[in-house]
C-alpha cells in the first residue's frame, strides 16, 4: 500500500483541506497580507509566511518519521497504516462538518501551542521577509486536526525523509487556498465555506482514508 502514501496524495490532502485551513490560518494570512506593503513585496511576505508553514510541516514529518525504527515489526506497521487510514476518514468527517471529534486532538496540542504563540505574536506586524517566514514557521505548529491527521498518515511511510516529503507536499497543497485567502479573502471565503464544497472535500478525503487502510493485510490475519 505504499502507493497510498504518494506525494500527489499528500498534495491533494492539503488542497482538499483548504476549507479547514481557511478557519485555522485564514485570519493570520489576511493579517499578513493587510499589514504588508502593496505590490510584489507584499506578495513576497505572504509567500514567505506560507513557506515557513511548509518548512514546519516538513520538520514535524521528519521528526515523527524518524521513529520508524520503533515500528519495524510488520504487525505494528499494519496497525499504523490502519490507524492512519482511520485518521483520514475522521479528517474527512471533520472537514465535511459531520463529526467534530478531532477538535479534542487540537485541544491536546494546545499544551505546546501556548508556549509557541507568544513568540509568534511578537513578529506582528510583518516588516520584513525573514520575519514573515519566521511567523509562518511558528504558526505551522498551531494545533490543527488536519495537520495532525496528515502527520500520522505520513508517519506510516516508516521513513523520516519520505515523511518529511509527504508533509511538505501537503503544505504545498494548502498554498492555493492560503495565498488566495490573503489576496482575495472575502471571495475565497464565500466559496470555501459553502456546505457543498466542504461535503465534497470531506468525502474525497474519506475515500483516500479507505484506500490507505491495508484491507488485504487485515483480512489475512
Amino acid at each position: 500500500m505504499t502507493e497510498a502514501l504518494a506525494l500527489p496524495t499528500a498534495f491533494f490532502l492539503g488542497l482538499l483541506g483548504g476549507t479547514h485551513c481557511l478557519g485555522m490560518c485564514g485570519g493570520i494570512a489576511t493579517t499578513v497580507s493587510l499589514s504588508a506593503p502593496s505590490g510584489f513585496k507584499g506578495f513576497s511576505f505572504l509567500l514567505g509566511y506560507n513557506g515557513g508553514r511548509v518548512i514546519s510541516y516538513a520538520i514535524a514529518g521528519a521528526i515523527l518519521g524518524s521513529l520508524s525504527w520503533l515500528i519495524e515489526n510488520p504487525s505494528i506497521q499494519l496497525v499504523l497504516r490502519t490507524f492512519a487510514g482511520l485518521m483520514l476518514i475522521s479528517m474527512g468527517l471533520y472537514i465535511a462538518q459531520w463529526w467534530q471529534g478531532l477538535t479534542k486532538v487540537e485541544l491536546a496540542g494546545g499544551v505546546i501551542w501556548k508556549h509557541i504563540q507568544p513568540l509568534a505574536s511578537r513578529l506582528l506586524p510583518i516588516k520584513s521577509l525573514p520575519q514573515a517566514i519566521a511567523l509562518g514557521f511558528f504558526w505551522g505548529w498551531l494545533p490543527c486536526g488536519l495537520v495532525y491527521s496528515t502527520l500520522i498518515w505520513s508517519s506510516a511511510a516508516s521513513d523520516w525523509y519520505l515523511s518529511a516529503q509527504l508533509m511538505a507536499a501537503f503544505g504545498l497543497g494548502t498554498l492555493p487556498t492560503m495565498l488566495l485567502t490573503g489576496l482575495l479573502a472575502q471571495q475565497v471565503k464565500q466559496v470555501l465555506q459553502m456546505s457543498l464544497t466542504k461535503h465534497i472535500s470531506g468525502c474525497i478525503i474519506m475515500l483516500m482514508g479507505a484506500y490507505t487502510i491495508p484491507w488485504q493485510g487485515i483480512i489475512s490475519l
